[in-house]
């Protein structure tokens, strides 16, 4: 793993740390401390017996001094001392997002209108599964991703980086894409015309529209100067198992794998170009808009 890969994972960095602060805060309790209370029951142990000598030839005893001695010898080393203090703070951290929710920050607007840019959000990391953490391999079964859920996974071209599309087809699904309508399994997805979209930095329009994919309604938007078909596809695992045309596109997703697509249509770049995203690349699934510092009325469920 070069450098850059291992500063991109936080998970790794955030283990090391766990580890590292861990194994030092154990070696404290169980080791160094008593060799400190050790060295200061016998630095004590001299001292006391220097002053009954000196209170026998009836010098005046230093009574300041033992206690200096003991919170010498018994302080921690610095090392020793920020490791313990940082050490539970870490775990923590560690626990809560590795098993329960991790905080993302949206970077591109291939889920607009759904998440803007500069969204906050917190993933549940349990819903699809008990993971361990930098590894990623499931221990625990729960629910299984479903059409519709908003999902943040590992790139499969580059796994050090973490994206976040819709899914929108499971093992088995035949997904059809065409003159910009889904399709899946042979029945059309269903859609209800909104007004059109304004986006406010380029100030120019989107067509929008209500999708209702397995239940979950959800806004979407298209571009109606982009073309239908699919420009220069990669050449990714089971590719064979799609067709494109100047319409649009055809995959059949094979067992556990996921088809992902952004809800900004025309502006996203997802499994039409990349392929399937295995269930071992899974992250979680996005539920909760916690801050947006650009825009505080964006707090809250996007579901």
């Amino acid at each position: 793993m070069n450098l850059q890969a291992l500063l991109g994972n936080f998970a790794l960095i955030l283990f090391i740390l766990t580890l590292a602060t861990g194994v030092v805060w154990f070696l404290d309790v169980f080791y160094l401390s008593k060799q400190r209370r050790a060295r200061a029951d016998a630095a004590l142990a001299e001292y006391d017996a220097r002053n009954a000598r000196l209170a026998a030839d009836g010098v005046p005893q230093d009574t300041n001094g033992r206690s200096a001695i003991a919170a010498r010898l018994l302080r921690q080393p610095t090392w020793v001392e920020y490791s313990g203090s940082f050490f539970p703070v870490i775990l923590l951290v560690f626990v809560l997002r590795s098993f329960l929710f991790e905080p993302f920050k949206i970077p591109s607007s291939s889920m607009v209108p759904t998440l803007q840019i500069g969204d906050l959000i917190l993933v549940n990391k349990f819903t699809y599964g008990i993971r361990l953490p930098v590894v990623n391999k499931k221990i625990i079964e729960i629910n299984q991703p479903q059409r519709g859920d908003v999902m943040v996974f590992k790139y499969p071209k580059d796994t050090s980086l973490d994206y976040i599309k819709r899914v929108v087809g499971v093992a088995g699904d035949k997904v059809v894409y065409r003159n910009k309508k889904l399709s899946i399994n042979g029945k059309d997805v269903e859609y209800k015309q909104l007004p059109d979209y304004l986006d406010e930095e380029s100030l120019t329009y989107s067509k929008q529209f209500e999708e209702n994919l397995n239940g979950v309604a959800h806004k979407i938007l298209n571009d109606q100067r982009a073309p239908s078909y699919v420009p220069n596809p990669d050449a990714f695992p089971r590719k064979e198992l799609c067709t494109y045309n100047s319409e649009g596109f055809a995959c059949t997703v094979p067992a556990g794998h996921y088809f992902m697509m952004g809800d900004n249509r025309d502006n996203s770049l997802d499994s039409r170009y990349w392929g399937f995203v295995p269930d071992e690349y899974i992250v979680g699934k996005a539920f909760f808009v916690w801050m947006n510092l650009g825009n505080l009325k964006r707090i809250g469920s996007f579901r």
